[in-house]
């Protein structure tokens, strides 16, 4: 009970920010707060941890929880999957109070909350499942999409005609074997590679929700400031990962042609070079398109073309 009441002392005035305590997204998560020099140290088996530089506190939370805590304002701030927000979404519509604010796509954890059946079967499309059973630990989600199926705008409502004929059964894992063991005829779950999916027999047929780790937040931070000194922080290097500058020097006459090529984010930046006729330009670039980018910049006679790595950034605007 002390040290309970210990730690509620050392959350007083800080900044809650909740990270997914295992899981697909965690060792992202953590990479992702050191690079944004958010440091913080976590005793074993505790599953809050005081950060040093900082008046935040991260909270380890299960994923699908944290959609919760954050709408809920027990929380700031959180790190976890848009399949988990959805999920939520789902069972507890958002309003103009409630709820939570999307604020980054983070750029890690990309996957498709699909529905998938067995490979040999006959079923061709989603609308062949309606009143069979689908397993699923997306409960909510799979709910609402049946319930569009079968013509029914609002399952949660209530009332007459807003029974499922379609049966969803709860799952914690494993959700893959269940067409194969014959708990279900199709599942909805998470697929990355689809490679789990293959050896176990089954094809996609429909993508319920594209998804991709998220920053959220509640409507009701504790501290507007300190939250968005996060939020800017997160950003910066989330933007330094997936650009890089190029600097190149280019004749005048080419450079309109060359700004095209490397228009930046907002704007390069021009220097006039010692020789006569020359500029050097600085600009950031897509990391996943540096390499056309440098082959456009030869052709219109660019030289002395460097890829630099940045290490973070704040873009402001």
């Amino acid at each position: 009970m002390a040290g309970h009441m210990e730690m509620v002392k050392h959350l007083q005035g800080r900044v809650l920010l909740a990270v997914p305590k295992k899981g697909r997204l965690n060792e992202s998560a953590l990479d992702l707060l050191e690079g944004s020099s958010i440091k913080f140290r976590r005793k074993d088996r505790v599953d809050i941890a005081l950060v040093t530089n900082l008046d935040i506190a991260l909270v380890f939370l299960p994923a699908a929880d944290i959609p919760t805590f954050v709408g809920e304002g027990r929380v700031d701030l959180g790190i976890t999957g848009r399949d988990q927000v959805r999920e939520h979404e789902a069972a507890v519509p958002p309003t103009a109070t409630t709820g939570v604010e999307e604020v980054l796509d983070l750029g890690f954890g990309k996957c498709r909350l699909q529905v998938q059946v067995p490979e040999e079967g006959g079923i061709q499309d989603a609308k062949d499942l309606v009143g069979k059973n689908v397993a699923t630990s997306f409960v909510n989600l799979t709910r609402q999409y049946f319930a569009k199926l079968e013509g029914i705008e609002d399952v949660n409502g209530g009332g007459p005609g807003t029974e499922l004929r379609t049966h969803i059964k709860l799952l914690g894992g494993s959700v893959e074997t269940a067409c194969t063991l014959g708990v279900a005829d199709g599942i909805v779950d998470l697929v990355e590679s689809g490679e789990t999916m293959k050896a176990a027999g089954l094809k996609p047929i429909a993508s319920v929700v594209d998804s991709t780790a998220v920053l959220i937040k509640s409507k009701h931070p504790t501290n507007v400031a300190l939250v968005n000194l996060i939020v800017s922080r997160i950003e910066g290097f989330v933007t330094a990962r997936k650009y890089v500058l190029c600097q190149y020097n280019i004749p005048r006459s080419a450079l309109e042609t060359a700004t095209h090529i490397t228009p930046g984010k907002r704007a390069p930046t021009i220097n006039a070079l010692e020789k006569a006729g020359w500029v050097a330009v600085s600009s950031m670039v897509e990391k996943k398109r540096i390499a056309a980018v440098m082959d456009e910049l030869i052709k219109i006679g660019a030289e002395d073309i460097l890829e630099l790595a940045i290490a973070n950034t704040r873009l402001g605007g």
